[in-house]
């Protein structure tokens, strides 16, 4: 028996060292799979630097002047955000959901692990948050491939231990939200709860923070724009979870599964939302201030898609909301007379130019069209584009009541788009230069022309009180002063003018004796003129440069009338040079520029200079409140009654404080201009057709004070109903020992409904 015994214990001996030969064979290999992996012989591996700052593409923010976001640039939409700033229920959800562990591991779950190893994954996956993370920063999805997968997740492991080493939990669960993809233009937590639920993450609702910890596990499969259904069942497997680890009481996780899921889906593009024009623009200054401001530690240029920086604006929200709001309720209302206008018109919308004039304007549009610059691009002949254009083809067309999918040739299309009536809003403080509004258009997907900084359009009788201005300085005159308006020539070779010239009054009457006052609020040709002999074209050239205008404008006499392209930007600026008591202050849109640690690169500095003394620009502050009150800009006096016509939006209005403002009608009733301010705020708005051949018909419609001067009451309606906004309705401050007599008696008059402002007359030629 004993020799038995010894013969079975010598037989188990060379399993026993098979077994430890196996045993650290395999485990010593192991060793070697991490070794190397880490090494980095199965591929890079994150450096020290790139663990301590992680590569990702954080999109720019542009920040609005009362902290809001209204735009960014990006290549994805991605705004960090801090642990602080997450809901705890939003962490609750994501820990009971995605890793219950999280706090007691150091980036791997041995138990999950193990637990996943034993059941072959049929127990689901073993990541933790950690791992994930791991993977969202360095990997991605990797290879489908078993061995390369293997490797994929040594390396997630060795990462995870590593990220653990390097950041505190929170920060993992921070950079986690941070880079996670939630689909439809939001990456990242701040950006999804902007997109799907228009707030901020601090303010999302646990139903709501359940829904987006539910997205996760397949952002594409829980999609809620496509599969509502399917993201409220996975949203309520998220708050069972929730009650499970105790975050959640059986009531409260009844009560939010039986919520419904109720998007307020707003997608951040580069084409639509708030201030579109203005963040074009602001990209273009962009493009240019990264390369005169490149990094500071010789790393090129600043990324404004990928380096997260933060560009400070001007801009309030608020405001740019209500002018975009008022633009859309007047346009809208006034677009549809002129269709209605235009359907007897067989060269609509233009009028009074030939075919010939018709058709050049259509090819010209023809060939700054995308379609034109794409087939030429592939070597189509002219002559082949050109027939392009006649085959008819399914296109979604903008209308004031949302895009229509229809089917159109593209030359149908240009004809279509030129009747519309565009704009060029803008509004800034008069005392700081800074810009609170920019509306550029109506639609920039659809009209991506910029009004305010691009476009410079003819300003009629908006550019009399620069001539004014100038009478009253050099002339020392007074708004009390009396004036004949009466017929007058200005004879040939007077400041160098080649034909003998004869402004009219469009009524073609004459009012015998008025104040200055009088004949700016009733937009006088004939005063106008007379005032630009009395001082020469040179002076009031020579002033309205000094005001910031930087059109090029002909020292001819004409230019009283209005005959001058200027842009909205440089009226507004010179406008508001009067409210500011005769100081120009140049338009700032930006006031800081910070990278993504929050270190300032930019900051503005405001340009200012003297014009004007206090008493003249306060006398030219009062010939314009003369407008408002008895002239072409009385309707917004109105507390009932006034043009009853449905397309005269907004009335009655009902303003009883002081405005000074301005009126503009060009030749033909192709520009209709309003200039409006008050002691802290000034809006100057353009509205009319693309092309100057297309325009309403009669100046009762294609007036400032019908097409213009709406967009800027409603839009002072909205601002003086928000008491946040502190917009003056207080009198301009009127100037210490006054020097210039203001105040000027008149009999008490009603203003006249139906009057018409005086348009500038067709006698332009220079």
């Amino acid at each position: 028996m004993a020799q038995n015994n010894k013969n079975q214990k010598e037989d188990f001996s060379p399993y026993v060292k098979k077994f430890w030969k196996f045993f650290l064979y395999t485990f010593g290999g192991i060793i070697l799979f991490f070794l190397f992996a880490s090494w980095g012989l199965f591929g890079a591996m994150p450096s020290f630097d790139e663990l301590e700052n992680p590569n990702s593409n954080v999109a720019t923010e542009i920040i609005s002047s009362d902290g809001e976001t209204i735009g960014k640039f990006y290549l994805e939409n991605r705004t960090p955000i801090k642990y602080a700033d997450l809901p705890d229920h939003l962490v609750k959800a994501l820990i009971a959901t995605e890793d219950e562990r999280f706090y007691e591991h150091s980036g791997i779950d041995s138990r999950g692990t193990l637990r996943a190893v034993l059941s072959l994954g049929g127990s689901g996956g073993a990541s933790t948050l950690t791992q994930q993370l791991a993977k969202l920063l360095f990997h991605g999805e990797g290879s489908k491939f078993l061995p390369f997968r293997i490797v994929q997740k040594a390396k997630e492991w060795i990462i995870a231990t590593k990220l653990e080493r390097q950041y505190t939990k929170q920060e993992i669960i921070a950079m986690y939200l941070n880079k996670a993809d939630f689909v439809n233009t939001a990456v990242g937590i701040r950006s999804a709860a902007k997109v799907y639920f228009g707030k901020e993450p601090k303010d999302l609702t646990v139903d709501e923070a359940a829904m987006f910890v539910g997205m996760l596990k397949n952002p594409s499969l829980f999609n809620p724009i496509r599969r509502l259904e399917k993201v409220r069942e996975r949203r309520n497997v998220v708050l069972r979870q929730m009650e499970k680890n105790d975050f959640l009481t059986k009531e409260k996780k009844e009560y939010y599964q039986s919520q419904p899921i109720v998007l307020k889906f707003t997608p951040e593009s580069h084409i639509e939302g708030k201030a579109t024009y203005f963040r074009e623009y602001l990209r273009e200054f962009m493009k240019k201030w990264v390369k005169e401001n490149p990094k500071k530690d010789g790393g090129g240029e600043y990324d404004i898609y990928r380096d997260g920086l933060k560009i400070y604006t001007t801009i309030d929200s608020r405001m740019q909301e209500y002018a975009e709001e008022a633009v859309d309720e007047h346009l809208a209302n006034l677009q549809e007379e002129f269709f209605i206008q235009q359907k007897k018109n067989e060269n609509a919308p233009f009028i009074n130019i030939t075919s010939d004039e018709t058709r050049k304007i259509i090819e010209r549009s023809m060939k700054n069209s995308e379609r034109w610059r794409i087939m030429s691009e592939k070597g189509i002949s002219e002559e082949q584009i050109k027939k392009s254009f006649d085959v008819k083809t399914k296109m979604s067309v903008f209308t004031w009541k949302g895009e229509k999918d229809t089917i159109m040739t593209p030359k149908d299309s240009i004809i279509y788009y030129k009747h519309f009536l565009q704009t060029g809003v803008m509004a800034m403080e008069p005392q700081t230069g800074y810009v609170k509004v920019w509306v550029g258009g109506i639609n920039y997907k659809h009209f991506q022309y910029d009004h305010v900084g691009q476009g410079a359009r003819q300003v009629g009788s908006t550019f009399k009180p620069f001539v004014y201005a100038t009478a009253i300085e050099q002339l020392k005159m007074s708004p009390c002063d009396s004036i004949y308006d009466s017929p007058f020539t200005m004879p040939k070779g007077r400041y160098g003018i080649d034909a003998d010239w004869t402004p009219k009054n469009s009524s073609g009457n004459y009012r015998g004796l008025v104040t200055l006052k009088s004949a700016l609020a009733n937009s006088i040709n004939t005063v106008s003129a007379k005032l630009m002999d009395k001082v020469g074209p040179h002076a009031v050239v020579d002033l309205t440069k000094k005001l910031g205008v930087s059109s090029n404008i002909p020292e001819r006499p004409a230019i009283a009338l209005g005959a001058v392209e200027i842009t909205v930007s440089d009226m507004v600026a010179a406008y508001s040079t009067f409210a500011n008591q005769g100081v120009y202050m140049k338009p700032q849109v930006i006031t800081k520029i910070e990278d993504k640690n929050g270190v300032v690169l930019y900051e503005s500095i405001p340009e200012s200079k003297d014009v004007l003394s206090k008493d003249v620009s306060y006398a030219i502050i009062k010939l314009l409140e003369g407008v408002t009150e008895s002239g072409s800009g009385a309707r917004l006096r109105y507390g009932s009654g006034g043009p009853t016509y449905k397309r005269v939006t907004g009335l009655p209005y009902a303003f009883l404080n002081p405005i000074a403002g301005k009126t503009g009608t060009s030749q033909n009733n192709s520009d209709g201009w309003f200039i409006g301010m008050v002691p802290n705020l000034a809006m100057g708005v353009w509205v009319g057709n693309e092309d100057r051949s297309a325009h309403f018909k009669s100046t009762q419609m294609g007036q400032g004070a019908t097409m213009a001067l709406p967009i800027w009451g409603l839009f002072m309606k909205k601002c003086y109903a928000d008491d946040k906004l502190n917009v003056s309705q207080k009198p301009f401050e009127r100037p210490a020992n006054l020097s210039i007599k203001v105040d000027c008696w008149a009999p008490k008059k009603v203003a006249d409904s139906t009057a018409v402002e005086e348009p500038t007359t067709e006698e332009f030629d220079f």
